[in-house]
């Protein structure tokens, strides 16, 4: 099997593979259509209520995320998995429907919003340390690669598959679709074969499990340069379903079929720099730079772009860049973090992610319905840019390089210091 997909030869991440591909769809499609939802049909086109609901949604990562890594430290991954997508499936048919019957209003949006990110918060962490203990250590980087390949497949898939259907019939079969789809990962988990699981070390009991995960992170000035930098591209960076809403529907004026489009175009992006990650033996910190700071200029591209066709082709490298930005980050994470630490580092990576995206969107939202869609695109790879910028200064200092040596190091194969 080529080595871009070496992983696939293990039976129990084929099988888990499969089901999170079907998820991973269905939850791209409710992700489009709850933007919809909000945006025109439970308000008049109001991004800060977009904005909200987005923040409801990832703000418990931020707040709870660091007990998930507890949990996944802990306790058998495969047992919380279980649970966690049995809870998302519940929500997801119960907003659908309210959707369907008639009855939804803006509070059950937020309410369903806010119950997924909380299952989120225990799901992302197990399900991360998963993918480690289905292939262990020699094939993580490639599972990780790969992982977000069908993430962007779905992302591909997803979106377009949406807004034909919210054309066709509505928001409301979407969320049920979507509800129907973590049948998915449940079933693939009931088949996996837990004998062949590679377990990783356990961290026992004891008080201040949370604190020290924290103070590990705090002692590697490496984890500590990816988190300040997730968390400022979370928040300014990443928001891309409020910013396409709002460039889609106010700027260029196009319906749910083109708004979904847009998805599936930035996909194109994210799946091909998924790919090519595949490829890579391990994290490099070129592609930890480059990425950021090819995701600030390519997004203040886009907020200057004269038509929804340039700004839908502006969308792949945007994609590309910030795919190649966190894989690199994961990665690092998984092969560097020790395995009893690595439930509760990887927790606080995505708290500080999704967190610091819960914590931009109503900003972003806010400044898109103030100023306009195309100031809310521009401020958002400014502050990414400038981040980036400032990543390679400190890199330069601590590695006693100029700054166009570490420049060169984010955009070529050149040595590549310790951070």
């Amino acid at each position: 099997m080529s080595a871009m997909f070496r992983a696939l030869e293990n039976r129990n991440y084929r099988i888990w593979a499969g089901g999170a591909l079907v998820s991973n769809i269905g939850t791209w499609m409710q992700r489009i259509a709850q933007d919809w939802l909000v945006l025109t049909v439970l308000t008049n086109h109001d991004g800060a209520a977009v904005g909200i609901t987005t923040g409801l949604q990832f703000l418990p990562m931020l707040l709870l995320g660091p007990y998930g890594g507890v949990l996944a430290d802990r306790y058998r991954k495969r047992i919380i998995l279980l649970w966690t997508q049995v809870a998302m499936g519940i929500t997801g048919l119960v907003i659908g429907l309210l959707v369907v019957t008639g009855t939804a209003q803006l509070w059950h949006a937020y309410l369903a919003a806010l119950c997924l990110g909380i299952a989120s918060a225990i799901d992302a962490p197990a399900r991360q340390v998963f993918v480690s203990e289905l292939v262990g250590q020699d094939n993580i980087s490639n599972a990780v690669a790969l992982n977000s390949a069908s993430f962007n497949t779905a992302r591909l898939t997803g979106p377009a598959i949406a807004g034909v259907l919210i054309a066709w019939v509505g928001t409301g079969p979407v969320f049920l679709l979507n509800a129907a789809s973590y049948a998915g990962v449940i079933i693939s988990l009931l088949l996996i074969n837990t004998s062949l699981l590679v377990p990783s070390a356990r961290a026992g009991r004891g008080k201040h499990q949370v604190a020290e995960g924290v103070n590990y992170v705090r002692r590697r000035p490496d984890l500590m340069l990816i988190m300040v930098l997730v968390g400022i591209l979370g928040a300014f960076g990443m928001n891309f379903p409020i910013t396409n809403a709002l460039m889609a529907t106010t700027e260029f004026g196009v319906g749910p079929g083109e708004f979904g489009l847009l998805g599936s175009i930035m996909a194109v992006g994210t799946l091909a720099g998924a790919l090519l990650a595949a490829r890579r033996s391990g994290p490099r910190l070129r592609f930890l730079l480059g990425g950021a700071l090819g995701l600030g200029a390519f997004t203040l591209l886009g907020s200057v772009s004269p038509s929804f066709w340039v700004y839908a082709a502006v969308l792949i490298p945007v994609g590309l860049a910030s795919i190649t930005f966190l894989n690199s980050c994961n990665t690092s994470i998984q092969l560097t973090v020790e395995p009893q630490f690595r439930g509760r580092v990887l927790a606080l990576y995505l708290g500080i992610l999704q967190g610091g995206t819960a914590v931009g969107a109503p900003l972003m939202g806010w400044i898109g319905s103030e100023f306009g869609a195309r100031w809310s695109v521009a401020a958002g790879g400014i502050v990414v840019l400038l981040t980036g910028l400032a990543a390679v200064i400190v890199v330069s200092r601590r590695s006693r390089l100029t700054f166009r040596g570490a420049i060169r190091i984010a955009f070529s194969g050149k040595r590549e210091p310790a951070v």
